[in-house]
C-alpha cells in the first residue's frame, strides 16, 4: 500500500492528541475517533474516573498508547500540571479543549444561577483560556500545534431563559477567545472551535418531551445531534488536510433551522 493511501486511512498517524473533558459525550467521541485515526491520545476528567477509563479502553483497543489524569480546570494549577503532565509525557501536536462545566444534571442542576454561572466561567472560560495559551505557547515553540476549543451555536444569536444566557455568555466567550488566540499563535499554530448544537449527551438522553422536540426542529435534518458528529468535525480540523483553516468557528448543528421557542 501507498504512503499516500496510508495517509488518508490514517490521517492522525504519529500524532499526539490531549482531549480534556473524555469521560463521557463529545470528549469520549473524539478521543475514541482520534484513536481509530491514528493518535495516540492524552486524556483528562475531572472527577469520573470510571468513566475516563473506560475512554481509555476505547483508544487501547484501537492499538493507541495513552496517558489519563483526573484535572479539576477550575484550579488554576491544575491547568498548568496538566499540561506540564501531558508534555513530560511527549509534545502534544493536538489539544482539544472540550472539558466544560455541567450545570444541567446532577446536583449541580440545583444551584443557583450565580453559582452555575460561576462554575461555567471557572471550567470553560478561564480554565480553558490558561490552558490553550500555555499549549499554544509550548507548540510554538516547536513551530506547529493544533487548538481545538469548545463553543455553542446559538452563543451567537442567542437563547432565551436561564440556561440559554449563561451558556451565551460563556460559550462566546470562548468563540471570542479562539478567534484572538489564532491570530496570536498565527502562522505556527491553528486555532479553531467546534460550536455543536442539540447534542444527544448525557442531558439530552431524559430530556423531557418538549426539548426533544424542539432539538429535531432547530435542526435542518431534523434530528438530534450525536458526539460521533461533532468527532467527525474535529478530526477534519485537526487533521493536515485542513492546514488552510484556522480563526473559524464551525457550527455542527444540522444546520440551524431558527429558534423553536414556544
Amino acid at each position: 500500500m501507498s504512503t499516500e493511501t496510508n495517509s488518508h486511512a490514517a490521517p492522525l498517524a504519529g500524532l499526539t492528541a490531549a482531549v480534556t473533558g473524555a469521560s463521557s459525550g463529545i470528549g469520549r467521541a473524539i478521543a475514541v475517533e482520534f484513536a481509530s485515526l491514528g493518535a495516540d491520545l492524552a486524556l483528562f476528567a475531572r472527577a469520573n474516573a470510571d468513566g475516563l477509563q473506560q475512554t481509555a479502553d476505547l483508544v487501547a483497543a484501537q492499538g493507541r498508547q495513552y496517558i489519563k489524569l483526573l484535572i479539576d480546570f477550575t484550579d488554576p494549577a491544575a491547568c498548568q500540571r496538566a499540561v506540564d503532565k501531558s508534555w513530560s509525557w511527549r509534545p502534544i501536536d493536538i489539544w482539544v479543549q472540550n472539558a466544560g462545566a455541567d450545570v444541567l444534571t446532577g446536583p449541580a442542576a440545583e444551584l443557583t444561577f450565580a453559582e452555575k454561572l460561576d462554575r461555567l466561567y471557572q471550567t470553560d472560560v478561564r480554565g480553558g483560556m490558561l490552558v490553550c495559551r500555555e499549549a499554544g505557547a509550548r507548540m510554538t515553540q516547536r513551530g506547529a500545534g493544533v487548538i481545538l476549543t469548545t463553543g455553542w451555536d446559538q452563543a451567537e444569536t442567542g437563547m432565551g431563559g436561564d440556561s440559554g444566557e449563561m451558556f451565551a455568555a460563556t460559550k462566546g466567550a470562548v468563540m471570542a477567545f479562539t478567534r484572538s488566540l489564532a491570530k496570536s499563535l498565527a502562522p505556527e499554530v491553528r486555532v479553531n472551535c467546534l460550536a455543536p448544537g442539540w447534542i444527544q449527551t448525557k442531558w439530552g438522553d431524559s430530556a423531557p418531551a418538549y426539548w426533544q422536540d424542539r432539538a429535531r426542529r432547530e435542526a435542518l435534518v431534523g434530528r438530534w445531534g450525536t458526539p460521533e458528529d461533532v468527532a467527525q468535525a474535529a478530526a477534519y480540523l485537526a487533521a493536515p488536510g485542513a492546514g488552510f483553516v484556522t480563526g473559524q468557528v464551525l457550527n455542527v448543528n444540522g444546520g440551524f433551522a431558527g429558534s423553536a421557542e414556544f
